[in-house]
């Protein structure tokens, strides 16, 4: 006798997942293993890329409890033995477009599907981020999670705020970069990343580095930054960015008068109402002490 489908779910491959129950041990890469904790659902393990090290990182881990949740290793030096050891019955994973898994080798990624449904969801630059929202709040309801009414309602009051502010008098000039060293910074192009475009859409002035090479990032030395005049700084604080502590005295964040408000960004956002919300208002607060300057 087959197995009765008791649990379903088509991910952004289109691909359809069937197990004859509901998975309950769950393994995801951090950025969906922290999206999926905000909806109740709680992961059994997570992994990095290889942008990560022996350690999750915090700015991607979100709420995620480090006691809580095993912490399996990143990127290409995971193996899937070391990925089913544990016997996970659902991996989420993402993928960046193509549907390739992101964070792991692409054999690595092949074999563990061999032995467990894998659930792939587009956090690429082609999807808005209420388009990610959604589907992760899909996969979670699939997973038993309830409604969350009011962090969508804190979500919406969030926006709400924001955009009053932004298309109020003298907004200020936002730029999202990335740290990479004592020499230069990676800006980012806005309309490459979900949640910018977000701030765009809400009436943010966020700043678009000139036109080159680099679809994503503009690489710049610190002084063609700092002559952008921003009066927000969105600054990486993904632990493969470089600490704007470690750089020492910056005119664009360090000066005595006119220096840029420093909000930590995450480039790669846990992707639920109650982390944007949170972002959102990070944002807001730092439009509005620049408004009273």
């Amino acid at each position: 006798m087959r197995e009765q489908t008791v649990w379903q779910f088509s991910d952004d491959r289109g691909q359809l997942s069937t197990a004859g129950r509901r998975p309950s041990k769950v393994l995801a890469y951090v950025q969906a293993g922290a999206t999926l904790w905000d909806y109740d659902i709680r992961p059994w393990a997570i992994f990095g890329s290889d942008h990560d090290g022996d350690t999750p990182d915090p700015a991607k881990a979100g709420s995620l409890p480090s006691a809580a949740v095993e912490y399996l290793g990143a990127g290409s030096a995971l193996d899937a033995d070391t990925l089913l050891r544990g016997e996970p019955d659902l991996v989420v994973a993402v993928s960046y477009g193509g549907g390739r898994v992101y964070g792991l080798a692409p054999e690595t990624a092949k074999h563990v599907e061999e032995h467990v449904p894998v659930v792939v969801i587009d956090v690429g630059q082609a999807r808005t981020l209420a388009d990610i929202g959604d589907r992760f709040a899909e996969l979670a309801r699939s997973l038993g999670a309830e409604e969350t009414p009011a962090a969508t309602q804190d979500l919406d009051a969030a926006r709400d705020r924001l955009r009053s502010l932004a298309t109020g008098p003298s907004g200020p000039r936002v730029l999202a970069l990335s740290p990479a060293g004592q020499d230069q910074a990676h800006l980012a192009r806005p309309r490459m990343w979900p949640e910018l475009r977000v701030l765009l859409e809400l009436g943010v002035d966020v700043v678009e580095p000139a036109a080159g090479p680099g679809s994503n990032w503009s690489t710049v030395g610190w002084a063609e930054a700092t002559a952008l005049r921003p009066g927000i700084l969105l600054t990486d604080i993904r632990s493969n960015a470089t600490p704007l502590d470690a750089l020492g005295p910056n005119a664009l964040w360090a000066a005595p008068d006119g220096a840029a408000a420093v909000v930590p960004w995450n480039p790669e956002p846990v992707c639920s109402p109650q982390a944007h919300a949170r972002f959102l208002a990070l944002v807001a607060d730092a439009v509005e002490a620049a408004q009273r300057r």
